[in-house]
């Protein structure tokens, strides 16, 4: 599935929904989605943890419908197929 399919499914499911709520709780649900996800992650919660990577997806998704925001234009802009910021690829970045 592109990016684009999931954007456009994600809005056939909750676009009424997610307008009613609006962005800024819709960014509040996102946070708390990345805090799930954080908490499965520091567990070691395998079993959870693809689910609330998946959750978190859903719920950035939600969040630009409501802004309006084509993601996967904005990721080819970002990421075309190299890295950013020393533009190779494999990305020759010094480690963080």
């Amino acid at each position: 599935m592109e990016i684009k399919d999931f954007q456009n499914l994600i809005s056939r499911l909750y676009e009424k929904r997610d307008t009613l709520r609006g962005p800024d709780k819709t960014f509040l649900w996102f946070l708390e989605e990345v805090g799930e996800l954080t908490r499965a992650y520091r567990r070691k919660d395998l079993k959870n943890l693809g689910q609330e990577m998946a959750d978190v997806m859903a719920w950035l998704v939600s969040l630009a419908n409501l802004m309006q925001i084509d993601l996967e234009a904005e990721v080819l802009k970002k990421y075309p197929q190299v890295c950013p910021l020393c533009l190779t690829n494999p990305c020759s970045c010094p480690p963080a």
